[in-house]
């Protein structure tokens, strides 16, 4: 099969790799007809993260079961969407519902529980183990136009939800998004699904701008930094809610700086950085949540919705590539012609 790798920073393409077959009884493969390029594949292309063998990229996928474990409820020709990370969804920390954090579980292009190198979600074929706890069966025809929406549960719009609850935005509540890429642009999205009464997000991109509207954003500011800071804090101190989308110092040390005094903010970006603000949290008594989301937990109360035709987050999809050009995917996302690429690797039929 065909499977994106990463050899080197700013060098990604296709390489032929093995078929997956099924290892385990909980093991099902899974043919990918879509897959997503993410924020977070980005700091590997970019070289911020460092690593010394090749690396299977991709962790945003959707597809079909071709063969599934014998201990496996699925069975071949179901249409699924994977969450971002695989696990078990029965340990404690799943139970709790923090699926990301499954003792047994893990990532895309890692490795599973027994050591075992797997694929990532940016590939013709994805071995999925523990594929009863990771994969959630779509049961409704999937059509071209609900395709994207599907793909966008996978990642971005479990983790904007998770950024707003992580901030505390409840019914009524003013709330600020610092970060508009897909992540910053769904968390939009879920401060309104929340009952927000005004989003903003700090955008100085014009395109990024139309998406956050079209998402629910109520006002952006086209600023960074100081002056973001100063026009956030002219407002009744500032907000009480901020979303961190971002994941670098700086971003974190906007939404330090512009809160409330008392107020929350919800980090859902990676952490890239070793600058911390301890100090002025503890200053300005400022509540931090911080994580990745729990995206296997998220699917099952989000699914229905995009099903209904009321939650549309796949509008974060400004450009479909074929896989064969997963290259100039990453580029266009490196360079910001691209708010968040959608791979189509097998037909829909």
């Amino acid at each position: 099969m065909r499977a994106t790798v990463l050899t080197a920073p700013g060098r990604v393409g296709l390489e032929q790799r093995p078929d997956p077959v099924v290892l385990e009884p909980t093991d099902a493969v899974v043919e990918v007809v879509a897959a997503a390029v993410c924020g977070s594949d980005l700091w590997w292309f970019r070289g911020d993260n460092s690593f010394d063998e090749p690396r299977r990229m991709g962790h945003e996928f959707v597809g079909r079961v071709v063969s599934a474990g014998s201990a496996v409820a699925l069975v071949p020709g179901d249409f699924v969407l994977s969450a971002f990370t695989f696990g078990d969804n029965t340990c404690s920390a799943c139970r709790e519902g923090f699926t990301s954090n499954c003792a047994h579980g893990g990532y895309w292009g890692a490795f599973d529980d027994a050591g075992r190198p797997l694929d990532g979600g940016q590939s013709e074929l994805v071995r999925v183990p523990l594929a009863d706890g990771t994969l959630v069966r779509v049961d409704a025809p999937v059509t071209e136009e609900l395709l994207p929406h599907l793909l966008a549960l996978t990642d971005v719009m479990a983790t904007g939800v998770h950024a707003a609850r992580c901030a505390g935005v409840v019914p009524g509540a003013d709330a600020v998004v610092i970060g508009d890429g897909a992540v910053g642009l769904c968390a939009v999205a879920a401060c309104r699904r929340e009952g927000a009464r005004h989003v903003t997000i700090l955008s100085r991109n014009p395109d990024r701008q139309r998406l956050a509207r079209l998402l629910g954003a109520d006002e952006v500011i086209e600023v960074r930094g100081e002056e973001a800071v100063r026009q956030l804090r002219s407002r009744d101190g500032g907000p009480a809610h901020v979303l961190e989308c971002v994941g670098t110092s700086e971003s974190l040390a906007t939404a330090i700086d512009a809160a409330r005094v008392g107020g929350q903010i919800g980090m859902v970006g990676i952490p890239h950085g070793d600058d911390f603000h301890p100090r002025q949290l503890f200053a300005k008594n400022l509540g931090l949540r911080a994580g990745g989301a729990p995206a296997r937990a998220l699917l099952d109360e989000l699914l229905p919705e995009v099903l209904a035709g009321t939650l549309r987050p796949g509008v974060v999809f400004d450009r479909q590539y074929d896989l064969a050009d997963v290259a100039q995917a990453y580029a266009d996302m490196a360079n910001r012609r691209t708010t968040k690429a959608l791979l189509r690797v097998s037909p829909l039929d």
